[in-house]
């Protein structure tokens, strides 16, 4: 059994050393994408990736790419964590979760959720924000045995054709939040979606950033022009665009349901 580390960031040089470190011992191999970032994320995946030998950086204008290199863990015993720049796991929790995979338990579905803190302030050790449930939850623990074959995802871990065996499809899911606390979930993140994540953002990040998956730049460059447009008019989530339409701000919305809390953020931030 592998666990296999999947980051795809763009200008993260605030918070992406720290995603990256959290998850260093819980997995095999850490596969690295930059798409084309312009501040300093750059700088940050280099010096990471000479310090350690199983943390792997490439730098593309195709987020495809990211997938692309998951693609031949397909049919075999792996399971494959993809990490965002503002997403920060507990790296004491993702060992008890280790082991917990190695004996095989959850090896009967295709995709772990856990708890998440979607995170609007951050100081003095603690963190604020908004708790999944009943906020959305983004964490992304996928068991690779469970497909046969699966390409053509835009970007990791998204859509694409995945040929499932028997027994498993996109549905096959386990919310390990159902069964443990914050403070018991092995899978628990800080998800630090509502704070300045580069250092070329604004001064009010509070709204949440543009992803791709609502301006469909997916590629990147003069290039990736006609892609984009395609994206729009074809395949971006009517939800999005009725938001959009609407003037409200769907992360918000997704992201920050229920009543606001506060944890101790140390544990995320050795």
């Amino acid at each position: 059994m592998r666990v296999v580390g999947s980051v795809l960031v763009r200008n993260e040089d605030i918070f992406v050393e720290q995603a990256i470190r959290n998850v260093v011992s819980f997995c095999d191999e850490i596969h690295v994408v930059d798409h084309d970032s312009e501040d300093g994320t750059a700088e940050v995946l280099r010096g990471l990736a000479s310090e350690f030998d199983h943390v792997h950086v490439v730098r593309t204008k195709d987020a495809g790419a990211s997938h692309r290199v998951l693609e031949p863990y397909a049919g075999t015993e792996t399971w494959v964590l993809g990490v965002d720049g503002d997403e920060l796991y507990d790296p004491s929790s993702l060992g008890r979760l280790r082991v917990h995979l190695e004996a095989g338990e959850h090896a009967d579905v295709f995709r772990l959720k856990g708890h998440v803190l979607n995170c609007d302030e951050l100081s003095d050790g603690a963190a604020s924000g908004f708790m999944a449930p009943p906020s959305r939850p983004v964490t992304k623990l996928f068991n690779m045995s469970a497909v046969t074959t699966w390409k053509g995802s835009p970007e990791r871990l998204h859509a694409g054709s995945a040929v499932f065996r028997k027994g498993y499809d996109w549905e096959s899911m386990r919310y390990l939040s159902e069964s443990t606390s914050w403070d018991s979930d092995p899978l628990r993140l800080l998800h630090v979606c509502f704070l300045r994540r580069s250092s070329r953002d604004g001064l009010d990040p509070a709204e949440g950033r543009r992803s791709a998956w609502e301006t469909g730049a997916f590629r990147r460059g003069v290039f990736g022009l006609p892609a984009r447009l395609r994206f729009r008019r074809r395949f971006m989530d009517p939800r999005i665009k009725e938001y959009q339409r609407e003037g409200r701000n769907w992360k918000r919305e997704w992201y920050g349901r229920g009543e606001r809390v506060t944890v101790d953020a140390s544990p995320f931030l050795s």
